[in-house]
């Protein structure tokens, strides 16, 4: 028989990771009679007395906020890394048994002084203010001796542990370089060294070199829109649900006309395309299952901006993107779990990325709310 990627379970390559996704799209029909989560509540007041990130308010480790307009950003109070001198590492017990400290620091940004507001409904000048600050902790905690990685994130919802509703992200600057990162950038160094690739006329990286996110956006962009997995795009970036995606509804959101290593490499008018690109999809996001969508979005790049790019860095390669990993699956109220097989075997989805990327292009870009309020 013919194969049809539409009903035949299958497997999956992603290249940034060297792994593999088991897809089952024939299993999306299956009732679902197990765990059931509580949609996020989206009737939260402008100001909450009782937060600890809202503007003038005391927070949970003693210190209070400013009465920030905009964005702030402190230090957490209880970061998962401490700033060096670490201790050096113990003898090891055994050869297989092996500690390695850790020292860095953490950061929290807080997007905006509403307490309701996510970046799907940030107005787009307050969305580049909150990029602004991604690239001065970036840069800030780059220059620092023995920060070697920097990993800018946000976790939204309370699906994905977010423990304060208000707008916010973190950014953990390590000593260390950890194994996700570390596996997409050895990936792109790799294709970058390849020699049996086919001549395109897709951007190049460094030197001329191929490069393999900037390959893999291009061939998206070309694909027939009702038949690929291009959610939006505009001048400079394009969001897909890529051809490897583990969760329902993952995004990868990267630059495809020019190679850019960092967000520090950003020209003003590529930031502004990236704030609207964000809000578009974090719109389309919400829009979904009419409800503030849960995700954890990260931006992976050049591991710190001192990091050199020239010919023969292991980091030369490196492009700029961002993941967004979202846990619902088929409701507001249905999440996708990673268990059994998936924790023993290899990760498995059932609806495939193409139908993933067709329901999300079908979502409009006004905002639910906005049309309730609107109606009203």
């Amino acid at each position: 028989m013919d194969f049809d990627p539409t009903t035949h379970p299958h497997r999956r390559y992603n290249p940034l990771t060297g792994e593999h996704v088991l897809v089952s799209p024939h299993r999306i029909q299956r009732p679902w009679q197990g765990q059931t989560e509580q949609p996020q509540s989206t009737n939260l007041p402008q100001y909450d007395p009782d937060c600890y990130l809202c503007p003038g308010n005391a927070r949970a480790g003693g210190h209070r906020n400013e009465t920030y307009e905009h964005t702030m950003t402190f230090v957490n109070d209880f970061a998962a890394v401490l700033p060096p001198p670490g201790p050096t590492a113990p003898l090891e017990p055994h050869h297989l048994l092996r500690t390695e400290p850790v020292q860095g620091g953490c950061d929290v940004i807080i997007f905006h002084p509403r307490h309701d507001l996510t970046l799907a409904r940030l107005p787009i000048p307050d969305i580049e203010r909150v990029i602004e600050q991604w690239c001065a902790v970036y840069s800030r905690r780059g220059s620092e001796e023995g920060i070697n990685y920097i990993q800018i994130f946000e976790n939204k919802g309370s699906l994905m542990g977010c423990s304060n509703p208000h707008p916010h992200g973190q950014v953990w600057s390590l000593s260390v370089i950890p194994s996700e990162p570390a596996k997409e950038i050895e990936s792109q160094r790799q294709y970058a060294l390849r020699v049996d690739l086919p001549d395109s006329d897709t951007p190049k990286g460094p030197n001329g070199r191929p490069n393999l996110i900037l390959e893999y956006a291009h061939f998206e962009v070309g694909v027939p829109h009702d038949e690929g997995r291009v959610v939006l795009k505009n001048e400079h970036w394009v969001a897909v649900v890529p051809w490897w995606a583990v969760w329902p509804y993952e995004i990868l959101l990267t630059p495809y006309h020019r190679h850019i290593p960092s967000i520090l490499h950003l020209t003003q008018e590529e930031k502004a395309t990236f704030a609207t690109i964000l809000s578009r999809l974090a719109k389309r996001y919400d829009n979904l299952f009419s409800c503030s969508f849960a995700y954890s979005m990260g931006i992976h790049q050049l591991p710190t901006p001192v990091v050199s790019t020239s010919e023969g860095s292991e980091c030369a390669d490196v492009h700029l993107h961002s993941h967004f990993y979202p846990p619902l699956l088929r409701s507001a109220s249905v999440r996708k779990f990673l268990v059994g097989y998936e924790m023993l075997g290899e990760p498995q989805r059932d609806s495939t990325p193409e139908q993933a990327a067709a329901r999300l292009r079908a979502c409009e870009e006004e905002h639910y709310l906005d049309r309730i309020d609107a109606a009203a």
